[in-house]
């Protein structure tokens, strides 16, 4: 085995690898707070306050925006893809929660008086999403 043949590549690819990475923790980041913010109530406030339904709807949201983004960043041919796959991932996210807002009644309110059941069915609801899209991009 010629490790320098392995150096070597690993030398040239991870440049590559790094900011891959870098860009698709950004764009989680920025995606997970563009979340928080289109959201009626202030999650890591009632997270601190230990409301565990905020901390699962934000949970399921954040797993459920980091999978697509996992997979566009395994399949992407450039950082343009990863950029286009984590929009994409981010405006599917705002919008399921919003269509959930809609169907289920009062679920800010639930959501802040810390029910359970209505925050389990957001997370799933939001991992659902995300492995369809994350098909999606790796398809």
């Amino acid at each position: 085995m010629n490790f320098d043949i392995i150096l070597d590549s690993v030398m040239t690819g991870f440049p590559f690898l790094f900011l891959h990475f870098m860009l698709t923790v950004g764009i989680w980041l920025v995606a997970v707070w563009v979340y928080a913010i289109s959201t009626p109530y202030a999650e890591m406030k009632l997270i601190r306050e230990n409301n565990v339904a905020a901390a699962v709807t934000l949970g399921g949201a954040m797993l459920g925006l980091a999978i697509p983004l996992a997979f566009a960043m395994a399949s992407s041919v450039s950082m343009a893809d990863i950029l286009i796959w984590g929009l994409i991932s981010m405006t599917l996210q705002i919008l399921v929660y919003r269509v959930i807002n809609l169907v289920m009644k009062n679920l800010p309110h639930r959501i802040e008086a810390g029910e359970i059941a209505p925050a389990i069915l957001v997370s799933a609801t939001m991992l659902s999403i995300g492995a369809f899209n994350a098909a999606a991009v790796s398809g």
